[in-house]
């Protein structure tokens, strides 16, 4: 610029002089003129000198420079504009953006970042910048749309990442805000990506922008349209319900169509989450109702007490998590293998303690015992607040039982699927323990025609301490389950009591799988009622239905056979 303003300098300084014969006067205003005109020269000359050194400074920062002026829908262009810069530092502007730790130079225009021990460096090349302070610096700020713009773009530049999780994580980033200007990133990794799973992601952001634009072509957009159909998830939901709004002829039916059926497909889902839940409650009842199934079967007891034995097996939980915490650190993933054999035996013995103190004076006598077995949970319950206190304790779930995995929109939690496994577990050893060993001949004969067995020679009296303690044990390691789904507290066992009846009661009593059937019932009904009626008075309803089912069959799906039973 500055060698063609000289040349312009030089060819005015070759002007061709007057004519002579013009006259004076003319001679003066052309020379007046060709002053204004060299004037005018030195004056470009001067500006381009005086602005040549800044404009090469913020040249130097050009993508930049609306950092520097201090307005957001300036800071916001740049942000967009940050994966295409090229800048290598662009990573760490946005993360320092996010943390308030970007910086400008009102002077110099010049942007520094910090890291989180406050050092400075440069934003363009990243490398330190000694001698600067973040005293005489201006703090680049955020507002509303500006985190918008940030989440955006961060999404945007981890779509290049090694790593394949992050990439994942930048294409769901990029589905959900539709950023049109991240489209070019995305086809590029697109055409770069080779895991399904995130090829299937990145589509579906470029689908997402693609259907959103209501500029971009009809083709496009109903192709667009259709991979959010096959997504069907409640995102996919909320974006075709936008471009149905403002669409209209074939892409507004299309968006339409695509809502019905992702709709369709959700409410599908959710009656199948309904059914896992309900499993899931089915498996708890089960593991609460099967020791009582067997004492109230086998001996006809009416035992209140049999919630504080699950209470009593999630306390022993809780013990030994404490002891292995406190001196085998290393074992605390293994905690419950060494809790559920403990909890067994500690509830079992308890049980087998009260069955021979006090249940067995009361045979015959269903009110007493009653009475008795309550006043009994009374006491525990309030031993158990005199030792742990009456708050709540806090147990642990190891490793394997921690997080979850999808199945289709389906989220199934490791605990809940572990518990199904445990209750499962434990009703077929328990068949095995009932139809393949002595013992469970024994207790089947004096449940059929306990006359009978006597008169065989079967110690009924010590079958029915057996068999209340193998009701009591398996109860305890109920309360194992328990303490990782519940609040191990001195109230743990009264939440599932009136439950555990109602399946017994419902199933046959007595009868295990009765127990199950009725167990899972309850519980897929419970967790369908829950959302219509609310919790309480679903369980309400279920109360009354259990009544009218039991005065047209008061022995439950699956009575019990025997003489003694018939009579």
């Amino acid at each position: 610029m500055t060698r063609t303003v000289l040349s312009d300098l030089s060819g005015i300084a070759r002007l061709p002089e007057s004519p002579p014969q013009l006259p004076a006067a003319h001679r003066f205003e052309r020379t007046i003129e060709a002053l204004s005109m060299l004037a005018a020269v030195l004056a470009l000359i001067a500006a381009a000198l005086l602005f040549a050194a800044p404009a090469q400074a913020q040249s130097a920062s050009e993508p930049l420079a609306g950092f520097t002026t201090d307005r957001f829908p300036d800071t916001e262009r740049t942000i967009v504009g940050l994966p295409a810069s090229g800048l290598t530092t662009a990573p760490a502007l946005i993360d320092a953006l996010a943390a308030n730790r970007l910086y400008f130079d009102a002077n110099t225009r010049q942007v520094y970042f910090t890291n989180e021990a406050g050092a400075v460096f440069d934003a363009r090349t990243g490398q330190a910048a000694p001698g600067v302070t973040t005293t005489g610096l201006k703090r680049v700020r955020l507002n509303n749309a500006v985190r918008r713009a940030l989440d955006a773009t961060r999404g945007a530049l981890t779509l290049m990442s090694p790593d394949p999780a992050l990439r994942k994580a930048a294409a769901e980033s990029v589905f959900k805000s539709r950023d049109a200007t991240a489209l070019p990133l995305v086809e590029t990794a697109l055409g770069r990506e080779t895991i399904a799973a995130n090829k299937r992601a990145l589509t579906e952001a470029r689908a997402a922008i693609i259907a959103s634009d209501s500029k971009a072509e009809e083709v496009a957009r109903l192709e667009a349209i259709e991979v959010l159909r096959a997504r069907g998830d409640q995102d996919a939901s909320g974006i075709l319900s936008g471009v149905a709004a403002s669409g209209s002829g074939r892409i507004k039916a299309a968006a339409e169509s695509g809502v019905a059926a992702i709709q369709g497909r959700l409410a599908l889902w959710a009656n199948v989450q309904n059914v896992w839940y309900g499993l899931s409650l089915g498996s708890v009842l089960l593991l609460a109702a099967i020791g009582l199934a067997i004492t109230f079967g086998v001996m006809g007891i009416i035992n209140m007490a049999h919630g504080e034995m699950v209470m009593i097996g999630a306390y022993t939980t809780f013990v030994v998590q404490e002891w292995i915490r406190a001196s085998q650190p290393g074992l605390l993933n293994y905690s419950l293998f060494i809790a559920i054999p403990l909890a067994f035996l500690v509830t079992g013995a308890v049980g087998v303690l009260i069955e021979r103190l006090v249940i067995r004076h009361l045979y015959g006598r269903p009110l007493e015992t009653l009475l008795a077995t309550f006043g009994i949970s009374l006491i525990l319950q309030q031993a158990v607040r005199t030792i742990f206190g009456a708050n709540n304790r806090e147990v642990s779930a190891p490793g394997f039982m921690s997080g979850s995995f999808d199945l289709g929109p389906l989220s199934i939690g490791h605990g809940r699927m572990w518990i199904i496994v445990f209750a499962l577990m434990v009703f077929v050893a328990l068949q095995l323990v009932l139809r393949a060993t002595s013992f469970g001949l024994r207790m089947r004969a004096v449940t059929q025609n306990r006359r009978m067995a006597s008169s065989m020679g079967i110690d009924t009296n010590r079958v029915d301490a057996m068999a209340f303690g193998l009701g009591s044990g398996i109860a305890g390691m109920a309360g194992v389950a328990l303490s990782q789904i519940d609040n191990v507290s001195p109230n743990l066992g009264q939440s599932y009591i009136i439950d555990s009846f109602m399946v017994v009661v419902f199933g046959g009593v007595g009868n295990l799988w009765g127990t199950l059937l009725g167990a899972v019932t309850l519980g897929v009904a419970n967790k369908f009622l829950e959302p219509i009626a609310g919790a309480v008075l679903g369980k309400i309803l279920l109360l009354v239905f259990i009544i009218l089912f039991i005065q047209k069959r008061p022995r439950g799906l699956f009575a019990q056979k025997g003489r003694a039973v018939e009579a």
